[in-house]
């Protein structure tokens, strides 16, 4: 199986080749992106309220992240984040290379990444209403993973996976030294809550880490590396073969460590086994995007419901997870309730369908932006 040398090369080519975009990866980013927003709206809770006790409670759970040990499609949704930003870098990085230098793509990329950190840290305040210091939301975590994997994305392949390797290594190491007997017990007694007392004086109640970055900066190495192949002139079949490859081999070894009890999977804490098989996950999910949209042609105009969202990834993120909570949950319900109501519906029915009409609301903001070609870069 042939890995390829990164292709910066490639980035310096044409100008009129480097408008190219994969639709597939717009799809992908923007179903992840609805599907957050979609938590914003309140559907993920509103939806277990509604379907708890009936056959339906199964799909809810799956929408909330697992306790502990174990895996949930929603806990999937934050790798395939950082993962996708990651394959996205190599094209941002191309056309800033045709149009500028590498100096200043560096300077754009710490520039982000301080947006990034500021961003996550105000949403904590947002989310407390007070300030906080606070370092658990994705958006921080993400500007740690951006950084790490454009230190490296100039190196050939081998070096990049060698990096991601090395970073799950040095999470067991740091476990398993801090606590010999129990690295991964649930608790506040392992390296990743030290960690928080070291960097902000407290703990989580739900047992997230800081720390969460340094494994899942493999995620967004990994997507790199995918968005470096699919530029690269192979042919497709061949960066079909080692996605392919590759995706499943990470994937069972995750699983393979869970099962043969050497590093259960945890999404809390980001367990070398859980970023292997979140990233395996990854890896095979931009492979059917990939194939069943830019290879196959698969590209109906209802996937523009998905693609549009994930044009203003970070602003309907950050508006759906302040405005949109504070607001747009009392506003909808203003409607929903004071019509639906007289029809009888019970109150967790309301409140579902007050979800879908919010998550309507950020939806059509976000395709209005696109229509007009409004994109809030940073």
């Amino acid at each position: 199986m042939a890995l390829y040398q990164p292709t910066l090369f490639f980035m310096s080519q044409a100008v009129q080749n480097v408008s190219k975009r994969l639709f597939s990866l717009d799809v992908f980013r923007g179903l992840i992106m609805f599907l957050l927003i979609a938590e914003a709206a309140g559907f993920h809770h509103n939806f277990a309220v509604l379907t708890e006790g009936t056959m339906f409670s199964g799909i809810a759970h799956q929408l909330h992240h697992h306790p502990w040990n174990g895996l949930r499609f929603w806990d999937l949704i934050q790798p395939f984040f950082m993962f996708i930003v990651g394959v996205a870098m190599p094209f941002s990085l191309r056309k800033r290379l045709a149009t500028g230098n590498r100096n200043a793509a560096t300077r754009h990329i710490l520039k982000r990444c301080f947006l990034l950190f500021s961003f996550g840290v105000l949403l904590h305040c947002v989310y407390s209403h007070a300030l906080v210091w606070e370092l658990w939301n994705v958006l921080v975590q993400l500007a740690f993973t951006i950084a790490i994997a454009y230190a490296i994305m100039n190196r050939s392949h081998k070096v990049q996976i060698a990096v991601s390797i090395a970073l799950l290594v040095l999470t067991e190491i740091l476990y398993r030294i801090y606590n010999p007997e129990a690295p991964y017990m649930q608790g506040h007694e392992s390296f990743g809550s030290w960690g928080d007392m070291l960097s902000m004086g407290k703990v989580n109640d739900g047992y997230w880490v800081f720390v969460n970055f340094i494994p899942t900066a493999a995620h967004t190495i990994w997507g790199v590396i995918c968005g470096q192949i699919l530029l690269s002139q192979a042919a497709v079949k061949e960066k079909l073969k080692t996605f392919l490859i590759w995706g499943t081999v990470i994937l069972v070894a995750g699983f393979a460590m869970d099962w043969l009890q050497i590093t259960p999977i945890i999404k809390r804490i980001a367990t070398s086994s859980f970023t292997l098989a979140s990233g395996g996950f990854a890896v095979l999910t931009l492979s059917l995007f990939y194939y069943l949209i830019d290879v196959k042609g698969y590209k109906k105009k209802w996937l523009k419901i998905f693609s549009v969202v994930g044009t203003n990834s970070i602003f309907i993120y950050l508006f759906a997870e302040t405005v949109g909570v504070q607001w747009f949950r009392g506003f909808g319900k203003i409607w929903t309730q004071g019509i639906l109501s007289n029809f009888g519906l019970s109150e967790p029915l309301i409140m579902v369908i007050n979800a879908l009409f919010v998550l309507f609301i950020f939806w059509y903001i976000t395709y209005f932006l696109d229509k007009h070609k409004v994109y809030f870069k940073v």
